[in-house]
């Protein structure tokens, strides 16, 4: 009974939470994940959560994710993904460097430190090249302590979260003033015997009613019959893209079968973006964001913050040094690549902090265009990740 209301609480908040940030702007202003974020890392350390909790969680973490996706696709425009490939691409082949480059080089210095810090190195790369999932594979892979798993584990989501907290805040104001800005395809009309008008401009801030709103505001309006009635034939869509996608991926090997099915997901989702009329179906985009607090709510309630009363400083530095060495290197990397500041914050979240994130950083950067890719190199990096992380760890022990 206790995890059937508790499961029920994870459901109901983010809707109290959107009605409070409707009502009160100030909370708007923080931001409606960061608050769930926030409760579920109180909620998660208080001990008032149920014992059997856990599974629960997993599945509701996992089911959370794969509904959202294609609700979150079926508006986008792909004119503007194909417009951005090659330098998503780019710099998502850039983030997987200095991720790769910063881990190793943090190696040095707690080598040594820490009992067979060699598997930190593979669970970093993992990680931060995909999510995770890539994290929970390796740590089976390569036979990690569960104590330093779960410190590690710990550490990543507490430096993560002040990561977005960047991402979301401060970092386009900041970026702009060392890499070019982001520049979308705006069509501006077409006339009759003439071709499509279109013209690139700066995507500032001020011009976000270019691209669909993704503001407290776009929620008004959600819970009208009509509405409602759309967004339920939608949430079925959602429903049966997730059963078909775990289907086909059951031809695939079972270490695998985690990427393929996000694979799968996003290519059907994008795939019923070519549809009118599922592309019009009013609020998808608001409906998945609301999914997507939910997952905020629950992963972040699985934290363990006694872990932090009691610091494994070695670990710690290392989580830290990998996260904002990799980033620091990677903008580095793209100012010299002339890497626009929007993608390579997309790309850095969507590395760092996994794809999941990559609407609420795209919601804070009022740039929906760059939702697409953000998930598109997110899954790039599912599916390289076990790759690289298990790789590169054997190749440090084998050369310390």
């Amino acid at each position: 009974m206790a995890v059937l209301l508790t499961n029920g609480f994870y459901i109901l908040f983010p809707i109290f939470i959107i009605y409070l940030c409707t009502t009160y702007p100030i909370l708007d202003k923080i931001g409606m994940v960061i608050i769930c974020y926030g409760v579920g890392l109180v909620l998660g350390n208080i001990n008032i959560l149920p014992h059997n909790i856990l599974a629960s969680q997993n599945t509701l973490c996992e089911v959370s994710v794969a509904i959202s996706l294609p609700l979150l696709l079926f508006s986008l425009d792909l004119r503007q993904w194909l417009h951005l490939a090659g330098k998503t691409i780019l710099s998502m082949v850039l983030a997987t460097i200095s991720v790769t480059v910063a881990s190793c080089i943090g190696f040095l210095f707690i080598n040594g430190l820490v009992k067979e810090s060699w598997k930190l190195v593979g669970m970093a790369v993992g990680v931060y090249t995909g999510g995770t999932p890539n994290l929970a594979s390796i740590k089976t892979a390569l036979q990690v302590d569960p104590t330093i798993f779960i410190t590690f584990h710990t550490y990543d989501i507490v430096i993560t979260l002040f990561c977005i907290l960047f991402f979301i805040t401060v970092a386009q104001n900041i970026c702009n003033r060392f890499l070019p800005r982001f520049k979308i395809l705006e069509t501006t009309g077409i006339e009759i015997g003439e071709p499509e008008n279109k013209k690139l401009k700066n995507a500032e801030p001020e011009n976000a009613d270019i691209l669909h709103s993704e503001g407290i505001d776009s929620y008004k309006g959600i819970l009208r019959f009509k509405i409602l009635l759309k967004l339920a034939g939608a949430l079925v869509l959602s429903a049966l893209i997730v059963g078909a996608a775990l289907g086909i991926s059951r031809l695939f090997p079972k270490d695998y079968a985690t990427s393929m099915t996000i694979l799968m997901i996003t290519s059907l989702g994008i795939g019923c973006s070519f549809i009118p009329a599922i592309r019009n179906i009013e609020k998808t985009f608001q409906l998945g964001m609301y999914i997507i607090m939910i997952f905020c709510l629950v992963v972040s309630s699985m934290s363990n913050f006694s872990l932090l009363t009691n610091l494994n400083y070695p670990i710690l530095l290392y989580v830290g040094f990998t996260v904002f060495g990799s980033l620091t290197l990677h903008g580095l990397l793209c100012m010299i690549f002339k890497i626009d500041t929007d993608t390579f914050i997309i790309t850095s979240a969507s590395a760092i902090c996994s794809p999941p994130f990559v609407p609420v950083v795209a919601s804070a950067l009022k740039n929906k265009a760059v939702i697409l890719s953000g998930l598109t190199t997110g899954i790039i990096g599912y599916a390289v990740g076990n790759y690289l992380g298990i790789t590169i760890a054997y190749i440090v022990k084998s050369l310390t």
